[in-house]
C-alpha cells in the first residue's frame, strides 16, 4: 500500500512538472506572438489589417514546420559512440 502512494506521489509531482513547463511555453509562444504580430504591423501598417493578418498566419505556419522538421531531424539523429579497441 505504501509504495502505491509513493507511486501516485511520484506521478502527481511529475504531472506538476509537466504542466508548469508547458505553461511557460505557452506564455514565451504568447509573447512571440505579439512580437511578431508588432513586427507585421509595423511593417505593413495598420491599414490592410485581414492582409496583415494572412501575412502572420504564412509565417507563423512556414516557421512551425521548419521548426518540427529541424527537431524531428534532432531526435531522429542516432546517437554515435566512438569504439576503440585494445590489443
Amino acid at each position: 500500500m505504501k509504495d502505491q502512494i509513493n507511486e501516485v506521489k511520484s506521478q502527481v509531482l511529475e504531472n506538476i512538472g509537466v504542466l508548469i513547463t508547458t505553461a511557460f511555453g505557452l506564455i514565451a509562444a504568447l509573447a512571440w506572438n505579439e512580437a511578431i504580430k508588432a513586427l507585421i504591423t509595423e511593417l505593413i501598417g495598420k491599414g490592410n489589417g485581414i492582409t496583415g493578418l494572412f501575412i502572420y498566419a504564412i509565417i507563423i505556419t512556414v516557421l512551425a514546420i521548419v521548426v518540427t522538421i529541424v527537431i524531428g531531424k534532432i531526435i531522429s539523429k542516432p546517437v554515435v559512440q566512438e569504439v576503440r579497441i585494445v590489443e
